[in-house]
């Protein structure tokens, strides 16, 4: 028997949102940023050079981390002076991630 046009829809929709969400899992999928992620989360804001110091990375690891982190939409930055500043972004993924688990949740009760 054939599922419904709305299941199938569901289905597609779950389908890509993973695929949009992809590069976020991928960005976050290494220990090292998620280190920087967690640092930002609790100290809202920092330079590189306070990164270094709290994560065991040399400063031109931490700052292609962070290129990365940016790329992917997690972490922004703000010029200070000479130092630019990170701080997350990363409400928008989050909130995408939620809708993701929803929409999983409501495909396999269809299933």
């Amino acid at each position: 028997m054939r599922k419904s046009s709305t299941s199938d829809l569901l289905i597609e929709e779950t389908l890509d949102k993973f695929q949009m969400l992809t590069p976020v899992f991928t960005v976050l999928a290494d220990e090292n940023r998620q280190a920087i992620v967690m640092a930002l989360g609790k100290y809202d804001e920092l330079n590189v050079k306070t990164l270094d110091e709290i994560i065991p990375l040399s400063r031109p690891a931490i700052s292609h981390h962070l290129k990365i982190l940016k790329q992917a939409g997690i972490v922004g930055s703000k010029k200070q002076g000479t130092e630019n500043n990170y701080y997350l972004t990363i409400k928008n993924a989050i909130e995408d991630v939620r809708r993701l688990c929803d929409l999983i949740e409501e495909s396999c009760k269809l299933i």
